[in-house]
C-alpha cells in the first residue's frame, strides 16, 4: 500500500447510493445555497487585487510545521493575485460545485459498512470527464515539485494506468480540500498537502496561523471550515492527542451549510468531501441545538465519525464584496 492509502473512504456503490431520489440532494443544495445566499447580505469594499501572485508553501511536515514558500505557476492568477478575498462563500460554493459535477452524491451511511465498487465502471473517478478532473485536484492542489501533482483518477505520474484494486495508493480526498482552498485564494493560509493529518496538526500545533483546531465539543463549525476524524487505526486520535509527531490517516470535510433541521438527523450540518466512493459526496453531520458535533467531553454526537478536531480557517472575509454582481 502506498503512503495515502489510509485516506481514502469507499462506500457500497449500491444505486441508492449513486442516483438517490433527487430530494436529499435537492435539500441539501438549497439550503447550502440559501446559507451561502446569507453571507452576502453584507457588501465590503471591492478589493484591490495583489500585482504579482503570492508565495504559498512548498513543503509541509507530518507533524504540522510547514516549510519554504514560492511561487507555484499551477495556481490561477485569480486566485494566486486574490482578484475577491479569499472568503467562506466562495469555498463552500467551490466545493458544491465540484459536488455538482460529480453527481450530487449523498453519503449518509456508516462507513464501516461499505466495500469497494466491484467494477471499475462504477468508480467516478475513473470514468471520462471525472478522472481529469481528480486530475486538477493534484496539478492545481499540489505543489509542482511534488510526485503526486501529475495524478489522476486513473492514472500514475508517467501517465500510465493504474489497476483500480490499487487506486487507495492515490486517494485524493486530501488533494480535494487542498485544490478547494487553492482556488478560493487561500495562498499562504493552507498548508497544502496530500494527507489531511498535515493540516490537522498545523492547525494543532499552534504554529501557523492560517488555522485553529479546536475541540469538536467546544466550538459549533461555521460555513468554510473543516470537520476531521481519524481513520482505520486511528480512529482513536483525539483533540487532546493533537498535534502528534507523526502523520496519520484521516478524513475532512468542508461545511456548507449549518443550522439545518431536517432528515435524517434533525439538528445538523452538511460537509462536502472528495474520495468518498470515489466521488465528491455530501455528508450530513448530527449536531446539537447550538451548531456542535460533539458534547463537551468530545463524545460525538455522530455514531459513525468520532470527530477529532474541527478546523476554524481564517478567512478575509464572509463573503465577496460583490457576491457575483
Amino acid at each position: 500500500m502506498g503512503p495515502h492509502a489510509a485516506e481514502r473512504i469507499t462506500v457500497t456503490p449500491s444505486p441508492t447510493f449513486r442516483f438517490i431520489s433527487t430530494r436529499l440532494p435537492t435539500r441539501a443544495a438549497s439550503i447550502s445555497l440559501g446559507s451561502l445566499l446569507a453571507l452576502s447580505a453584507c457588501a465590503e469594499q471591492q478589493p484591490t487585487p495583489r500585482s504579482t501572485p503570492e508565495q504559498t508553501p512548498t513543503a509541509q511536515y507530518a507533524n504540522g510545521s510547514i516549510g519554504p514558500v514560492g511561487y507555484d505557476p499551477h495556481v490561477p492568477d485569480f486566485a494566486s493575485r486574490n482578484f475577491e478575498p479569499f472568503n467562506r462563500q466562495d469555498v463552500a460554493a467551490i466545493a458544491m460545485r465540484e459536488w455538482r459535477m460529480f453527481g450530487s452524491a449523498v453519503a449518509d451511511d456508516d462507513p464501516e459498512n461499505r466495500s469497494d465498487a466491484s467494477d471499475p465502471a462504477l468508480k467516478p473517478e475513473r470514468i471520462p470527464g471525472l478522472w481529469q478532473r481528480v486530475g486538477e485536484y493534484w496539478w492545481i492542489g499540489q505543489d509542482p515539485s511534488e510526485t503526486e501533482v501529475s495524478w489522476t483518477g486513473k492514472t500514475n505520474a508517467e501517465g500510465r494506468r493504474f489497476a483500480p484494486e490499487n487506486d487507495a495508493r492515490y486517494a485524493w480526498s486530501a488533494a480535494f480540500i487542498s485544490y478547494v482552498m487553492r482556488v478560493a485564494g487561500a495562498n499562504e493560509r493552507f498548508p497544502y498537502s496530500p494527507n489531511h493529518s498535515t493540516y490537522i496538526n498545523a492547525a494543532a500545533s499552534g504554529q501557523f496561523s492560517g488555522l485553529t483546531a479546536h475541540a469538536p465539543g467546544s466550538y459549533a463549525p461555521k460555513i468554510g471550515d473543516l470537520v476531521c476524524v481519524g481513520r482505520g487505526h486511528s480512529r482513536s486520535v483525539t483533540f487532546s492527542m493533537l498535534p502528534t509527531s507523526y502523520g496519520f490517516p484521516a478524513h475532512c470535510g468542508i461545511v456548507t451549510a449549518t443550522g439545518q433541521n431536517a432528515q435524517p438527523f434533525g439538528n445538523e450540518l452538511s460537509i462536502i468531501g472528495g474520495n468518498v466512493d470515489d466521488t465528491v459526496a455530501l455528508t450530513h453531520v448530527p449536531t446539537d441545538s447550538t451548531g456542535q458535533v460533539a458534547d463537551q467531553t468530545g463524545h460525538s454526537y455522530d455514531s459513525r465519525y468520532p470527530w477529532c478536531a474541527v478546523l476554524e480557517v481564517r478567512y478575509d472575509a464572509d463573503q465577496e464584496p460583490d457576491s457575483g454582481r
